[in-house]
């Protein structure tokens, strides 16, 4: 026979895991009841999630499309592969880098010469 303290505490603990277990029950996702024999019900429940999949599932291109949302093939960024197109990549990247410090120097001689200029 099991001592007084270890049933309360199987108790207690059986009492915890079901008010646990009713936690994680979740809400009741009924949306409506057609009628109270089990049978129309349960097809309600599983045709009514199926027929709205269907109806937002089907023609979807010519009901939500937008027109020219993604950009051509030719104008998005093309990895190269080969040796040589990675080399002209590499020259097309690297001349663009000093235009931009071109660019940038003359900037800062600009702003140096007006500094000095009204200093």
């Amino acid at each position: 026979m099991l001592p007084r303290l270890a049933i309360a505490s199987a108790r207690k603990s059986h009492f915890l895991f079901k008010r646990v277990l009713n936690g994680l029950s979740g809400a009741n996702l009924e949306i409506f009841k057609v009628s109270t024999t089990p049978r129309h019900p349960f097809g309600m429940y599983i045709m009514f999630p199926i027929g709205w999949m269907y109806y937002f599932g089907t023609n979807l291109e010519s009901r939500f499309s937008v027109p020219d949302f993604w950009p051509a093939p030719e104008s998005t960024h093309k990895i190269p592969h080969e040796r040589e197109e990675l080399l002209t990549e590499l020259e097309r990247l690297k001349n663009q880098r000093l235009e931009r410090r071109a660019r940038r120097l003359e900037m800062e001689a600009a702003e140096k010469e007006k500094s000095e200029g009204a200093g």
